[in-house]
């Protein structure tokens, strides 16, 4: 008999390769119907799979992320198989579950594509296969026998794959029907859970990544186990489409992106810049009562200090290429990281015990190299400035410190009005080797964020193998408007950078510690948090946050001198207006400001300018009103006054 652990801490004998579902089958038998996969010692595994000594488990359904990956990584699988009937000769490269649905590369032969107009028949190919039931079954393979059966398939970039990517003793295939993939799992036991599928869209994507290799074609769809679920989907596609940041951001004339600029490289326009600066305010006025110092920074820095903090040898191959120095044997990189200029920082001066917590804010730009292909508006750039701090302190100050960061980040994000959870990010059990630091050090960081959630009465997911190379993490996940979940701000407690630039400070006995490093950015970056806000809000933002509170409409060019005089009392009052003096009608101006999504729309003609009164109309019509120019001002700002008094 081995024993099992369940989530809730109580523990049940079975013998001994009992597998996930059976487990699920002496449960209740409605949970063995919904439950799509199983986590076994945190690793998510098959349903089907024996269990053979003493373990914890979580049983994993649809609202699962695990349940979801599960389910749609065999959805690609069945992509793939409906292709390899519809286009014999097709070549498949990689198709992995993601974020919402999966994807597939593919190559089919002689020059041909697939088309939107293709899709409706693969989709019924698909549902077809699915009505089919077929089992997936998993095998372990030798690394010649892979190359053998997958060479007599012809399937080139497969072949490759185990090449050069996998070593003899770890591969494993899954097959349904007639296909056959390498992959590690986990899947269904078999398809007929997938009810409902849609392919969304097909866009080109270079072979691993490599603009000099071949472009595939990529496939994304989705899938569901009830076609009610997927017409929400659709309804939500549709409603998404219509808060498009990048739609939105245009009509609002908040940001820009020019080829000859570079692609990726979002510029700021006015509008737009002052969102980003009373951002920064709003968080500049929370960090400064916990203590903050602000700082710049260089946007570049020489190659040797991502080799000292160990950023280079982790994410260089995401780094823009290092430039090198005309004359002197130097290296230089734009900076992809703020963290290692704030360790020099700390290394400054001798420090002491009694300097700690020394924490370190910066509005830090930083540069990644995204492939183009990836690159999508504001949420996927390569240029994009983190609210960036790092909070230096002694291992008996991690826990407030971090408690501190949470407070932060509730009073950042709940002026928003989002509603958040919270992700632990741990280790991967089974592979300490791509991590750094001693396994003390991680044990103690992993403890304090665990502990750190428990004082608050944070429930938080933990998640193993999300941690960043150098420490665990706590993320903070949002979600907006229409029920989409994005990933915003993040804490992050590390022993190893510290240790790597030989930070350390003046004990009380005298002696020489290497501090502890937090750290910490509430909105995440500046551009994907204007993004998530923009969708989530549709671009109507919160009064004290738009940049235009009130746009002042003249009937004819009679009134532009009354207008301006509006404009002028209102700035000297604190409030933000723009006035539209073009030679148009009233009804268009309406319409024009109305896609700008200002709040307040003020209409002044011959009686307003006589009775020195302002038509109000409020964004999206409603109820119109006359008020004085010095009544408006005050309910503006009593507005104002009401929503930001809680931060």
């Amino acid at each position: 008999m081995i024993n099992i652990t369940f989530p809730d801490g109580s523990v049940r004998s079975y013998e001994q390769g009992v597998t996930g579902l059976q487990i699920a089958e002496s449960i209740s038998p409605a949970l063995a119907r919904d439950v799509l996969a199983c986590g076994v010692n945190g690793e998510t595994v098959e349903l089907n799979r024996p269990i053979n000594e003493d373990c914890s488990i979580a049983l994993y359904k649809w609202d699962d992320e695990q349940g979801k990956h599960a389910f749609w990584h065999t959805s690609a699988h069945l992509l793939a198989e409906a292709l390899q009937e519809l286009y014999p000769g097709i070549q498949f490269g990689f198709g992995p579950a993601i974020e919402n649905g999966f994807f597939y590369d593919v190559l089919l032969p002689n020059g041909e594509s697939i088309k939107e107009g293709d899709f409706a028949k693969i989709e019924a190919k698909m549902k077809e296969l699915a009505g089919k039931k077929e089992p997936v079954v998993r095998q372990e393979v030798a690394k010649a026998d892979a190359l053998k059966e997958f060479g007599a398939a012809g399937q080139t970039y497969k072949c490759e794959h185990i090449d050069q990517d996998l070593e003899d003793g770890s591969i494993t295939t899954y097959t349904q029907g007639a296909f056959t993939d390498l992959c590690k799992g986990p899947h269904l036991l078999n398809t007929g859970a997938i009810k409902a599928v849609k392919l969304t869209s097909v866009a080109g994507a270079f072979w691993r990544g490599d603009a000099s290799r071949e472009q595939m074609q990529r496939l994304y769809g989705i899938s569901f186990p009830k076609k009610k679920m997927l017409d929400e989907y659709l309804l939500m596609l549709e409603e998404a489409k219509k808060r498009d940041h990048r739609k939105i951001g245009k009509e609002m004339e908040l940001f820009m992106f020019s080829e000859k600029v570079g692609k990726g490289l979002p510029i700021w326009l006015p509008k737009g810049t002052e969102l980003r600066l009373r951002l920064q305010d709003h968080l500049r006025k929370v960090q400064k009562r916990f203590g903050y110092q602000e700082v710049i920074t260089p946007h570049i820095g020489s190659k040797n200090l991502y080799v000292t903090s160990g950023h280079y040898a982790h994410y260089g191959k995401d780094s823009f290429q290092p430039i090198h120095t005309p004359e002197e044997d130097e290296e230089y990189m734009l900076k992809p990281m703020n963290c290692p200029h704030h360790c020099e920082i700390f290394a400054w001066k001798p420090r002491s015990y009694k300097d700690l917590p020394l924490r370190i804010a910066e509005f830090g730009t930083v540069y990644r190299y995204e492939q183009s292909g990836e690159l999508h508006g504001l949420t996927r750039v390569r240029s994009f400035t983190q609210d960036d701090a790092h909070i230096f302190c002694r291992p008996d100050q991690v826990k407030q410190e971090f408690l501190n960061v949470m407070d932060i980040i509730d009073i950042v994000l709940t002026a928003f009005g989002f509603n958040f959870e919270a992700q632990i990010s741990l280790r991967d059990p089974n592979d300490h080797e791509k991590y750094v630091g001693s396994d003390e050090d991680w044990a103690r960081s992993e403890a304090a964020i665990v502990e750190a959630c428990q004082e608050k009465g944070l429930k938080a997911k933990v998640e193993y193998g999300e941690a960043a190379f150098y420490g665990p993490k706590l993320d903070f996940m949002i979600k907006d408007a229409i029920g989409r979940r994005w990933q915003l701000g993040t804490i992050q407690v590390d022993y190893n950078l510290p240790k790597r630039f030989q930070l350390e400070y003046t004990d009380e006995d005298n002696t020489k510690k290497t501090p502890v490093m937090i750290h910490r950015a509430p909105f995440g970056s500046l551009e994907r948090f204007c993004a998530v806000l923009i969708e989530h809000t549709a671009g109507h933002f919160p009064l004290w946050l738009t940049p235009d509170q009130v746009a002042i409409l003249p009937i004819s060019e009679k009134y532009n001198d009354y207008a301006a005089k509006l404009a002028k009392y209102f700035d000297t009052v604190g409030v933000r207006a723009t006035i539209d003096l073009r030679n148009e009608k009233i009804g268009r101006k309406v319409r024009d400001n109305e896609l700008k999504r200002i709040p307040y729309m003020l209409i002044v003609g011959e009686k307003e300018q006589a009775d020195g009164t302002v038509a109000v109309r409020p964004q999206g019509g409603g109820e119109q009103s006359v008020m004085s120019m010095e009544d408006f001002a005050k309910k503006i700002n009593d507005e104002v006054a009401e929503m930001t008094k809680k931060f």
